[in-house]
C-alpha cells in the first residue's frame, strides 16, 4: 500500500481526488507530512499551500483554513476555500495582496478586527501566488 485517497472538500465542491502517495500541509502546530498507514488524526490548518505528491508529480494546492482528517487510507481536507493553481487569477491574487498591505500599513487603533481580515486576505493572496507560480512546493 503505497497511496491514500486524497479528497479536498470546500463547502461548494468537491476541488481534488486522487490516490497520492503523499502529502504536506500546515496545520496550527507547523508542518505535517502525510504517507500512507499514517496515524488518525484532526488537525486545524493554516492558510498555506498544501503539497500533494502522486506518480512522482508535485503541486501545490492554495488551502484557506480548514481542517484535515487523516484515516488509515483515506485523508480529507475540509477547507474554507481551495484552489488548483490552474484555478488561480495571480492579477486579482496580486491586487489582493496589494489592498491587503495598504490596509495593514494605515492601521488605525479603530479597530483591530479590520486589521486581522487584512491579515487574512494578505495569507490567501500570498498563497495563491505562490501555488500560481509553482513556488508553493515545500
Amino acid at each position: 500500500m503505497n497511496t491514500f485517497l486524497l479528497e479536498i472538500v470546500t463547502p461548494e465542491h468537491l476541488v481534488y481526488s486522487k490516490q497520492v502517495n503523499s502529502l504536506i500541509v500546515r496545520g496550527v502546530e507547523g508542518e505535517l507530512g502525510i504517507l500512507p498507514g499514517h496515524i488518525p488524526l484532526v488537525t486545524p490548518l493554516q492558510v498555506a499551500p498544501l503539497s500533494v505528491k502522486s506518480d512522482g508529480v508535485t503541486i501545490s494546492i492554495a488551502v484557506h483554513g480548514g481542517f484535515v482528517e487523516v484515516h488509515k487510507d483515506k485523508v480529507t481536507v475540509l477547507a474554507e476555500s481551495a484552489e488548483l493553481p490552474t484555478d488561480i487569477d495571480v492579477e486579482r491574487a496580486e491586487a489582493a495582496r496589494e489592498r491587503a498591505q495598504r490596509r495593514l500599513q494605515t492601521r488605525s487603533k479603530q479597530d483591530d478586527i479590520d486589521h486581522r481580515r487584512a491579515e487574512l486576505a494578505l495569507q490567501r493572496a500570498v498563497t495563491r501566488i505562490k501555488v500560481s507560480t509553482g513556488k508553493g512546493q515545500q
